[in-house]
């Protein structure tokens, strides 16, 4: 009767499933966010785009030491470890701690001074009458993509010399041109309404706070799972001193 109740006990008080299941989901977040940022490395490397070997590094430390911190962490769970759990939950303090404090830091900078720099970069293409082959195929990519057309002040950027890319499909987004609308453009030609430099700022702005939500909902449930680990690690404590009580032949009903 002892034996059966010590299992009534333990099932009714542990959080070593939902403890498990929450690290598996991790774990393959982890998994998708590292096989992104090869990917997107790659493509890096093979478009030429210079970007700071630190930052990579440390993209590739972070996730893969946050996975191999959930394989630690289910192993602990599983054997009942608690040394696997105390070490999970210090990897895991650390981790929330850092990139908690590094993406209220940095928000200010990655939010306005990139976003200015972005601007900076492409007002430094006007005119568009005469851009290097290198920004006019930038221009081209954001055109196509954003479906817009011009900078600032729409296709008239582009004065006589109006690219393909702006050439509108959607009646929604078109403006039709006149013979006096840009001169020696096409007559009736369609194109993009919008100019494209709005729209890129807002696109820029929207992704880096997406980027900013997700690093900071990351650190909230790295917090979830610290705590978790340490309710874990107590109720490991709590059942290896019942059995050990239970071996002595001391037990009192009620004890535990």
């Amino acid at each position: 009767m002892q034996k059966s109740s010590v299992v009534v006990v333990a099932d009714k008080t542990s959080l070593k499933r939902p403890f498990i299941f929450a690290n598996a989901v991790h774990m393959a977040l982890c998994f998708f966010m590292l096989r992104m940022t090869v990917i997107w490395h790659r493509d890096l490397i093979q478009t030429g785009k210079m970007i700071p070997s630190i930052s990579v590094a440390m993209m590739y430390v972070i996730e893969v030491g946050c996975l191999l911190l959930s394989v630690l962490g289910v192993f602990g769970a599983c054997k009942g470890k608690r040394w696997c759990l105390i070490l999970y939950a210090a990897g895991m303090a650390a981790a929330s701690q850092t990139i908690i404090i590094r993406t209220a830091l940095s928000y200010q900078d990655v939010y306005e001074k990139r976003v200015v720099r972005e601007e900076s970069k492409l007002l430094a293409m006007m005119p568009l009458t005469a851009p290097n082959k290198a920004n006019r195929t930038l221009l081209h990519n954001i055109q196509e993509e954003l479906e817009c057309c011009g900078l600032i002040e729409g296709y008239k950027d582009w004065g006589a010399s109006i690219p393909a890319s702006c050439n509108c499909h959607y009646p929604g987004k078109c403006v039709r041109l006149r013979g006096s609308a840009t001169i020696g453009a096409p007559k009736n030609q369609y194109v993009y309404r919008e100019p494209c430099l709005p729209i890129y700022l807002s696109e820029l702005k929207l992704a880096f706070s997406l980027v900013m939500a997700i690093q900071f909902g990351s650190g909230v449930f790295w917090i979830i799972l610290l705590a978790m680990s340490i309710k874990l690690m107590g109720q490991i404590k709590r059942k290896q001193e019942f059995i050990a009580l239970l071996q002595s032949n001391r037990y009192v009903p009620g004890a535990f």
